[in-house]
């Protein structure tokens, strides 16, 4: 009896070690790493860490919203804001026309705004404005000799650094040669007109930001935030469109 079990037990021992079987084939799968086949390299596990650049990327992107304005017209009137700031916009666009052309012509004084005890009119509704030369441009205050000397003095005062000449009722505008200097003086006017804008924009941001608050009671929270985040976007965006207006008009004015 005791021979015949040594037997089965030898037949069984022989099973397991044939060579026809891997020895790791009998591993549960969770561990068969630690057994690998002999010729078969081990499997090779790369862990994959997000980069400095793309955790900077992630981070810098925001999601932009976006308002139906007559769902929150009872709170504030987002189209009023944004024709506001669209307004500043084309004022600085205005002022960059009028106040810092290289090429100078007679409409170039038309923005001049006079101030007589009469109240404030443009210079060219009170003058006849002729160019002369491309260096000289004159002024004919015969319908309204007696504001001369305000006109000469908005001339004075203008951002154009004008030195006018009075004859009489005529006023007399030599017109600055172009040189290297004045370009750089315009463009840093041009830079002052941009700054001007853009704190512009900041006050109907905030005062559109005051009225929200001011009527939030009843509002939900979750709504106000939206308005806020889309009035920041409407001036954020007012901005840069500010920066792209100010770095077309150097590159004009530097050459």
């Amino acid at each position: 009896m005791a021979c015949s079990r040594l037997g089965l037990l030898r037949s069984v021992l022989s099973f397991t070690r044939s060579p026809l079987l891997p020895a790791c084939t009998r591993v549960p799968p969770l561990l068969q790493h630690r057994c690998p086949h002999p010729d078969v390299p081990p499997p090779c596990y790369a862990r994959h860490y997000a980069t400095k650049k793309s955790k900077a990327k992630a981070k810098g992107q925001t999601g932009k919203v976006s308002i139906n304005a007559a769902l929150v017209e009872d709170i504030i009137s987002l189209e009023e804001v944004k024709e506001d700031m669209a307004t500043v916009l084309e004022t600085l666009k205005d002022d960059f026309s009028r106040n810092l052309g290289i090429r100078t012509s007679a409409g170039a004084l038309d923005h001049i705004t006079v101030t007589t005890k009469d109240g404030k009119f443009p210079l060219n509704q009170l003058g006849q404005i002729s160019m002369k030369s491309p260096q000289l441009i004159v002024v004919n205050m015969t319908s309204y000799p007696e504001a001369t000397a305000a006109a000469v003095r908005s001339l004075q005062e203008s951002s154009m650094k004008l030195n006018p000449e009075v004859e009489g009722s005529i006023i007399r505008v030599p017109i600055p040669k172009v040189t290297r200097e004045h370009r750089e003086n315009l463009a840093k006017l041009a830079k002052q007109f941009s700054n001007k804008a853009k704190e512009s924009v900041r006050r109907v941001r905030t005062n559109a930001l005051t009225h929200v608050k001011k009527v939030k009671e009843g509002v939900s929270e979750d709504t106000i935030r939206l308005i806020e985040k889309q009035v920041q976007q409407m001036a954020d965006s007012h901005t840069a469109d500010i920066d792209k207006q100010l770095a077309t008009k150097t590159k004009e004015l530097l050459g």
